[in-house]
């Protein structure tokens, strides 16, 4: 069972949210936030696998919940949600480490898939974030010299695809392999890479323009 907390401003949004996470199969909504100014006790006593994080809220926003969740428990998963597609939020909660970025317009079927895909080690990003993120990382000049991974061509393949914010599944069906497959490929990326996540994976890929 999937553990997840949502952090939303809106109350209509979150109780939504918290109705739709509790009729996905193998998901449980554990609590709902209008803003993070209790994120450290809320993640202590509930203990979530994920978080759903609204960037714009009041008194305490996203993005500083975001940071206060990753001192205190790294090991959680935590998905980005905003209205705007606001670059300079997007590449801080990138960097900061969220593991997904998605636009409130994004379908629930999609949101819901995201969950799951984090918790399989994939960084799910709404098309049009990854596509931002994307360009964002190609006008700035590298300043890391350019390192030899050992990357095999389709080791690369598969991180290009996770550049673009693709599922495990999305990837799968678009290189005609099994998930598993995938995530055999995903743990090699990781171990050459030196990183931990997919969304490190993505930012060390594009620092060092590797796809």
């Amino acid at each position: 069972m999937i553990k997840v907390i949502v952090y939303d401003d809106n109350r209509g949004r979150l109780e939504g949210l918290e109705m739709l996470i509790n009729q996905s199969q193998g998901m449980k909504c554990v609590g709902s936030f209008e803003n993070c100014s209790e994120v450290a006790s809320n993640i202590n006593l509930l203990k979530p696998d994920v978080v759903l994080m609204d960037i714009d809220m009041p008194k305490v926003n996203g993005i500083e919940g975001l940071k206060l969740i990753r001192k205190i428990a790294p090991h959680v998963m935590i998905i980005m949600q905003t209205v705007f597609e606001d670059e300079e939020k997007i590449f801080d909660a990138i960097r900061l480490g969220a593991h997904g970025y998605f636009l409130k317009k994004t379908s629930p079927l999609k949101l819901m898939e995201g969950v799951r895909d984090v918790m399989e080690g994939g960084a799910p990003m709404t098309a049009s974030v990854a596509k931002k993120v994307l360009e964002f990382f190609q006008t700035i000049p590298s300043e890391k010299k350019n390192e030899e991974f050992g990357l095999t061509e389709r080791e690369k393949e598969i991180l290009s695809h996770l550049v673009k914010g693709m599922s495990y599944k999305m990837i799968g069906e678009v290189c005609h392999i099994t998930w598993n497959t995938v995530n055999s490929h995903c743990k090699n990326i990781y171990d050459k890479l030196h990183v931990h996540s997919a969304t490190e994976a993505v930012v060390k890929a594009l620092e060092n323009k590797i796809v």
